[in-house]
């Protein structure tokens, strides 16, 4: 069966955009893999991984570079509400923007919506 590894963002400064994530959600980096145009980070189930800007063209990418608007939602599980309603300061803190405060959704999640520094959309979850 598949299973997914990896989710990388292309990040304008992926030491400071992992660093981010480190801060915020306490993941460790993989420094084995690290490089000069990317850093991994162990999430628990899979990995988060972040491509310096140079990897649209060593990916063959380039005419893609200049994307515009949202084209990923990163979800981060926490185990609590109480991790959700503490973790949104820690991350506006660090940079990111509130677009939507916790807030229970219709499918039962407690759930915050916010932008990291480079303006990626992420979610603060607790499946309740």
């Amino acid at each position: 069966m598949a299973h997914l590894s990896y989710v990388n963002v292309f990040a304008k400064d992926v030491v400071a955009l992992s660093g981010f994530y480190q801060k915020v959600f306490g993941f460790t980096e993989i420094e084995a893999i690290r490089s000069p145009i990317f850093r991994g980070l162990e999430t628990g189930k899979s990995a988060l991984g972040f491509n310096a800007l140079d990897a649209y063209d060593l990916l063959q990418l380039s005419e893609f570079s200049d994307t515009k608007g949202v084209k990923f939602l990163l979800n981060i599980d926490v185990d609590s509400k109480g991790d959700v309603d503490r973790l949104v300061p820690v991350a506006l803190a660090s940079g990111a923007t509130l677009v939507k405060p916790p807030y229970v959704t219709y499918y039962n999640w407690y759930q915050s919506v916010l932008l990291d520094p480079e303006g990626n959309v992420f979610r603060i979850n607790f499946m309740m």
